[in-house]
């Protein structure tokens, strides 16, 4: 199953300067370890060190933020698109 990753700039020094990836995995987890495998280190900037999305990362599948969804446990099908958005604060 193919999935379309969306890498923030800040990230692609991980992909070879790629903005786009295509990835495989049945949830958002897994996608992590396929990405992985594509990209030595990125995963580390993704998960803390317990498995879970880092907080300041926001991740999308389809437009839909997985925190609303079921967190890095949301399914993933063939054709779906992921968009990894760095959080931005200021005030």
């Amino acid at each position: 199953m193919a999935v379309t990753v969306l890498v923030p700039t800040a990230l692609q020094k991980f992909t070879n300067n790629q903005a786009t990836l295509t990835c495989t995995g049945s949830n958002v987890s897994e996608l992590f370890d396929s990405l992985e495998e594509k990209c030595p280190g990125i995963k580390s900037r993704l998960c803390d060190e317990k498995g879970q999305a880092r907080r300041f990362l926001n991740f999308y599948v389809n437009s839909e933020d997985i925190r609303f969804l079921d967190g890095i446990n949301t399914p993933l099908k063939d054709g779906d698109e992921v968009s990894i958005v760095p959080a931005v604060a200021g005030g």
